[in-house]
Parts: structure tokens; C-alpha cells; sequence
């Protein structure tokens, strides 16, 4: 990691400060890839993906007649 620093400082432009050059953004998104690319290739588990399809369904329509509840305000 201080190699990585170290070019950074090396190799950003004069009066820059904190700016990571191209090469360097492209080394750790390529390292990021490689850590996490078993994780994209594992997929939705079924129980997420049963999940997902109750919530975008559309909701159910209301529930109308006698509930039986005596607080509904119907004599």
C-alpha cells in the first residue's frame, strides 16, 4: 500500500494534492474486481430473489366488508 501512496505522490501533477492518477485507479479497480468477483458469480440466493417478487408485485386491493371487529363504527 505505501508503494502505491508513494507513486501517487511521485506522479501527481505540481500544486495537486490527493488526486490518485489513471494508472493507479486502474490497479485497484482491478484488485477490487478480483476480491469481489466470486461474490457477483454466487448469484441471488432463491429466498432474496422470492423476496424481490413479493415486494414488485402489485399490493392487494383492500379488504372490504364485516371484519367482525365491533370498533368499526357499523351498527
Amino acid at each position: 500500500m505505501k508503494d502505491l501512496k508513494s507513486q501517487a505522490s511521485k506522479t501527481s501533477a505540481p500544486g495537486k494534492q490527493g488526486g490518485l492518477n489513471a494508472e493507479i485507479q486502474s490497479r485497484i479497480g482491478h484488485q477490487l474486481r478480483a476480491m469481489y468477483d466470486d461474490v457477483v458469480r454466487q448469484g441471488v440466493p432463491d429466498r432474496f430473489a422470492e423476496l424481490i417478487k413479493k415486494l414488485d408485485a402489485p399490493p392487494a386491493p383492500p379488504q372490504v366488508g364485516n371484519t367482525g371487529d365491533p370498533t368499526d363504527g357499523r351498527d
